[in-house]
């Protein structure tokens, strides 16, 4: 009974947040504190989305797909460079300075040259979403495999046990919660990075809807695509929860055996 009624306040707390941020921004286009153009009301934005609806959903559809298959690119890479860096010593020596001086370079200044040099398809969409991703998943799943118990490593050994053995059996299992919090976080940068990249050149997407509203100074639209990003990206972070249960039941056994839904 206590776990269920704590779950239960978990859930109303973010819930009640959300009606007060709804509330207070109602208020504050209601009492004109500030010019309708510049903060629609939330029901002006509800009656922009439900009434552009398809068109929304046909951008959403282009930007989601290159979401997604940048961040399956981004995984895959971020998987393939933390292995090679935790075996090699000297190649994490030298790679990973160059990653974290990868962060340093704005988003926004690396899509024009990308359109640039691959046209106005998917394909830049896509990179720019990998070069996004891959960073919080490769440093994530580096610091996992070194957080592996040594006595652990070395019992293996002792049994001789080779190092895909000693990898599958002890590293893997203790990098997949770090690397499920750089997935979930990635997750969350993926829609944002394909709608910035379409802001800068494209036919389709939310970021090309958004461009066009803009221009039109239809702000509620504009507000419209906000929220759908928003939920796009929350969308994004539930499945990969979803995929961390599936993958770790014992962490989901544990959570809810200390209170935790």
């Amino acid at each position: 009974m206590k776990r269920r009624s704590e779950s239960i306040r978990r859930k109303l707390l973010p819930a009640g947040a959300f009606c007060l941020i709804i509330l207070i921004w109602w208020a504050l286009s209601a009492g004109s504190l500030i010019p309708e153009y510049m903060l629609p009301s939330p029901v002006d934005v509800g009656k922009a989305f439900i009434g552009d609806f398809p068109n929304l959903m046909n951008h959403a559809r282009i930007s989601v797909t290159e979401a997604v298959y940048g961040l399956l690119i981004g995984t895959l890479l971020a998987f393939a460079l933390a292995c090679a860096m935790d075996r090699f010593v000297h190649l994490e020596e030298a790679v990973f300075p160059l990653l974290v001086v990868s962060q340093t370079i704005p988003t926004i200044a690396i899509a024009p040259l990308l359109v640039l040099w691959m046209g106005f398809g998917m394909e830049p969409k896509i990179t720019l979403v990998v070069l996004t991703t891959f960073f919080p998943i490769a440093v994530g799943l580096l610091d996992g495999f070194k957080s592996v118990d040594p006595d652990a490593v070395a019992l293996l050994r002792s049994m001789n046990a080779t190092r895909g053995q000693i990898f599958r059996h002890v590293k893997l299992p203790a990098a997949l919660p770090f690397f499920f919090s750089g997935l979930r976080i990635s997750a969350s940068y993926a829609v944002v990075g394909a709608v910035i990249s379409e802001w800068l050149g494209g036919f389709e997407g939310l970021g090309v809807y958004m461009t066009r509203v803009r221009k039109a100074y239809a702000f509620d639209k504009m507000f419209a695509v906000i929220i759908l990003v928003a939920v796009v990206s929350l969308l994004l972070m539930k499945c990969v929860s979803i995929l961390r249960d599936l993958s770790m039941p014992w962490a989901r056994r544990r959570g809810q055996q200390s209170g935790n839904p």
